[in-house]
């Protein structure tokens, strides 16, 4: 994983394999069952990814990083419209045409934010924060990750507290709604 690790490391192979599910959804058959699949998939694992970041990244940036505050600020709002638009997509016709705007919308939101935090963030997390924090948030946001939401919440809070306290509760329940939406498909 180019030398990085812990945080780094773990949320740059997260955006590896988000990129992957989009070049798989463009790939798939517009409207079709394989495409709307992959879309759920690529949703809920952005939904996620956001929850860790949210939960241990922004409070690291905050405190290691030059204009923390106002850094991790905007990667929140970032995560608000993307959470407003996987919202609006995750709800609209797989066939229709609005759910192919909001789906390319969605794919360049994100690229842009993966390629903002790669190149800009990520960097100076590391420049500033000490090793062995990095390597804690990185188990922190694994484990996060494993556990938390899969369905975009717009509203939820943003403050590092209440979405790991949300988290447990929202995590839980989503995949058991997963669960639930796949035995009816199938």
């Amino acid at each position: 994983m180019d030398g990085r690790s812990g945080v780094v490391a773990e949320l740059t192979a997260e955006h590896a394999r988000v990129r992957s599910l989009f070049d798989h959804i463009r790939a798939a058959r517009p409207g079709g069952a394989e495409r709307t699949a992959l879309v759920e998939r690529a949703a809920a694992a952005l939904v996620r990814h956001a929850v860790a970041e949210k939960a241990w990244l922004y409070p690291a940036v905050r405190r290691y990083v030059p204009d923390g505050d106002d850094r991790a600020e905007r990667e929140l709002r970032a995560h608000r419209e993307v959470e407003e638009l996987l919202a609006s997509l995750t709800a609209a016709d797989p066939a229709g045409e609005e759910f192919t705007e909001l789906l390319v919308a969605v794919v360049a939101r994100v690229t842009r934010q993966f390629v903002e935090q790669e190149q800009t963030l990520f960097p100076r997390l590391e420049a500033g924060c000490p090793q062995e924090v990095l390597r804690d948030l990185g188990d922190r946001v694994r484990a996060t990750e494993a556990s938390a939401p899969t369905r975009p919440r717009p509203a939820a809070p943003d403050a590092a507290p209440l979405v790991r306290l949300t988290a447990q509760v929202w995590g839980p329940l989503d995949r058991l709604r997963d669960r639930s939406a796949r035995r009816g498909r199938g």
